[in-house]
């Protein structure tokens, strides 16, 4: 147990507070002055056009975990954690076109409501259900469903046996729906927003503002969601057999394929063409999202597939590599499970960019053996008669394009409105919702702050010096590097540890980093510092990300990116700022846990606007900290006006603001200072909901430093 601190006027204190105790700008450094810091994260930033390897995880069980994880992680990039509401699709057909065994058939259905869904339905002629099923996403070639190549492209793809026709040259997009009909399956091949039919929304614009960031709404979501909700509609089908549906696209429709897959387990197939890669992982905003790849990749994306059938193409472009880089390990997965045979990649190298007829009949094959299709393997397509593009269009004289039809702020705005309902739906208000509220929320914090707390010996720790504190106190300084394995993160840690020492270890959190452990030149140690050292405990200050000595004088090359691109490409491979610095917190918590004797021991306070990352730590230490002083200076995330702004982080509006991660903590034991000494309403409702109210407790900011708080800090909660 620790001592009382109720002699904070001891000689001790009086000593350490002492103005005579020497101070220099020495005192705090962990790196020479001539010794730059080594983080990997001050450099260059990862994006699009970096490495992205992927370790296979080859226990079935700990995959399950994984891919648990990044599942959530896949869908709260797309604001799609939890699912909104699946309204009535209330599909329109119409428009039959007959060709040699099949026909083609004009559709559109909502997946918001008075957001339309476009494309081409293909259903096989004279067979009758149960019937397999293809779902068609195409990618960014121009016109999309409505794609035709020129004469001179023609020539070019014939003359190197690209293509072995001049149809399935000129309508590729329609060549493998038209042949996927005629080997028996109903192919619903759709448009992406912005392309062909879709044009309520231009495909590159809606959703860039800060505010659609914080609440995660994006061109990515909107695109996943309709994929989510064109499979509903093809598995609504009469004679669609559910049990037996293919997905596959190319390029952009390669990036929709996998994520659908990664995230909805009603595919039996999948066939993402030109896309699965270590190199590019896709130069669109639709394929972009904040949060999306922080510490993934398309190869992982793709596995999460495992062991459902997964064939893939390669061209030369940059999947050229994927029977090297990316396949060997998707192999190694699927061998967990014990199919390794259902994963195949091959690569064209001859041909550029493509979905052209080598990968198309590819793609026959795989579906043929995977969907029970019952076709002559392999499979070649036969010729078939192409339809102009005008007579696919879904919206003519007779079927207009409905007048509740929606631009992207009105889209917003309901996206805006179902997210608030389903949070006030979130709130704790019992022991039950409060394991609910936890079980979303968390997970989204999780997802985007991609950090958690590591487990024991997760931290590596690099001592490098260890002094007596100057002056008459008992104090020893130790200086540190702290790290995660593999991480090429370097944090600058002090640590103060007094004699004796009771076990008890205090993390403290500050703007100004482990320098803010000294009140100032000639002023000793701050007063937290010098009252928990009294009390017997530890004390640890760190540099956290871009605080201290990790605060480069040059420009954050992430804020230089976010005032040029579209969030996504800089948030979806990188943490932000805020994310980071939590992320730093866990780790000094988890080195604190190393160093903490007895359970209980270990406190965390956060002072300023320090007190946002403390909050988000302490929300995913679970029960490694004991005890928590957090400072509230009134900052919340609905009043952020800039994407490079250090505490941007995306989504969080979406889940509450800062209340809705406070509420987390519950039924921690939590001092809040903040202006008014009245915790916010969600916050004190978990806590009720928890049966803790009694671990609640607010007082005015300016007692931050007074005995009060300090005296709630520092004693052991079995001794209040």
């Amino acid at each position: 147990m620790l001592n009382h601190p109720s002699t904070l006027t001891g000689a001790l204190v009086l000593a350490l507070l002492c103005p005579r105790l020497a101070f220099s700008d020495a005192i705090h450094r962990v790196y020479s002055p001539s010794q730059a810091p080594a983080d990997v994260r001050l450099q260059k930033l990862r994006d699009l056009d970096s490495t992205h390897p992927w370790r296979p995880i080859e226990d079935p069980r700990a995959w399950a975990e994984r891919a648990q994880e990044v599942r959530q992680r896949i869908l709260v990039a797309a604001g799609l954690w939890p699912l909104p509401p699946a309204a009535p699709l209330n599909p329109v057909i119409h428009g039959p076109i007959q060709r040699d065994g099949y026909t083609v058939e004009k559709v559109f259905f909502s997946s918001y409501p008075g957001f339309y869904v476009t494309g081409n339905l293909y259903r096989p002629a004279g067979r009758s259900g149960p019937l397999p099923a293809v779902l068609s996403p195409h990618g960014h070639w121009q016109n999309g469903r409505f794609y035709r190549a020129g004469d001179d492209a023609i020539k070019s793809q014939l003359a190197k046996e690209e293509e072995k026709t001049e149809n399935g040259a000129r309508y590729p997009l329609q060549a493998r729906c038209a042949m996927l009909a005629r080997l028996g399956c109903a192919v619903f091949f759709y448009d992406m927003a912005g392309y062909a039919d879709s044009t309520q929304i231009k495909h590159t614009e809606g959703f860039q503002e800060v505010s659609a960031e914080l609440r995660l709404q994006s061109f990515f979501g909107l695109q996943t969601w309709n994929s989510i909700r064109a499979l509903d509609f093809l598995s609504s089908l009469p004679e669609v057999d559910p049990s037996r549906i293919g997905v596959t696209g190319a390029s952009g429709g390669g990036t929709q394929t996998f994520i659908l897959c990664a995230i909805d387990p009603r595919p039996a197939a999948a066939f993402p063409a030109v896309m699965v890669s270590t190199a590019m992982q896709g130069g669109c905003i639709c394929e972009n999202a904040s949060h999306l790849r922080v510490g993934s990749g398309n190869i992982e994306f793709a596995a999460m597939c495992a062991p459902r059938p997964l064939g893939m193409t390669g061209a030369n472009d940059w999947t050229l590599e994927i029977e090297t880089k990316g396949l060997p390990e998707l192999k190694a997965l699927y061998r967990a499970f014990g199919a390794e045979d259902l994963v195949m990649g091959k690569c064209f190298p001859s041909f550029p960019h493509n979905y052209n007829q080598a990968s198309r009949e590819l793609m026959y094959s795989w579906m043929n053996r995977h969907l029970n299709l019952g076709a002559a393997d392999p499979v070649e397509e036969k010729p078939f008669e192409p339809i102009d593009p005008k007579d696919l269009a879904v919206f003519d004289q007779d079927h207009p394009r409905p007048q509740d039809a929606v631009d992207a702020a009105a889209l917003r705005r309901y996206m805006t409105a179902v997210s608030d309902r389903q949070w006030r739906e979130l709130w704790p208000r019992a022991a039950w919702s409060l394991k609910n509220y936890r079980e979303v929320v968390g997970a989204a914090l999780k997802a985007i702050t991609a950090t958690r707390l590591p487990e024991a010996g997760e931290v590596e720790d690099r001592a490098l010096s260890r002094e007596m504190l100057p002056g008459p106190a008992n104090v020893t300084l130790e200086k540190h590097l702290l790290s995660r394995p593999g991480s090429g993160e370097e944090i600058p840690a002090i640590v103060l540890a007094p004699a004796p020492w009771n076990g008890a270890v205090l993390v403290f959190a500050h703007p100004e980093g482990k320098k803010a452990l000294w009140a100032g030149e000639g002023s000793g140690l701050a007063r937290p510092v010098a009252a928990a050292l009294e009390s017997g405990a530890m004390v640890i200050g760190a540099d956290v990300f871009r605080t201290g000595e990790l605060n480069s004088v040059d420009e954050d090359p992430m804020a230089k990116r976010l005032k040029q691109k579209y969030a996504g490409y800089v948030f979806g491979y990188n943490r932000s700022v805020l994310a980071n610095r939590t992320h730093d917190l866990l780790t000094t918590i988890a080195f604190a846990r190393s160093r903490a004797r007895g359970s209980g021991s270990i406190r965390l306070a956060g002072y300023g606007r320090a007190g946002i990352w403390a909050a988000l730590a302490r929300a995913l230490a679970g029960n490694c900290v004991a005890r928590t002083l957090l400072e509230d200076d009134g900052f919340r995330f609905k009043d952020l006006a800039s994407m490079d702004d250090p505490m941007m982080l995306s989504g969080a509006l979406k889940y509450g603001d800062v209340p809705g991660f406070l509420a987390l903590c519950a039924p921690g034991e939590l001092i809040l200072l903040k202006d008014g000494a009245q915790p916010d309403l969600l916050v004190s409702a978990a806590y009720l909901a928890a049966g803790a109210i009694k671990n609640l407790r607010a007082l005015p900011r300016e007692k931050r430093d007074s005995q009060e708080a300090l005296e709630w800090l520092l004693i052991s909660p079995a001794g209040r």
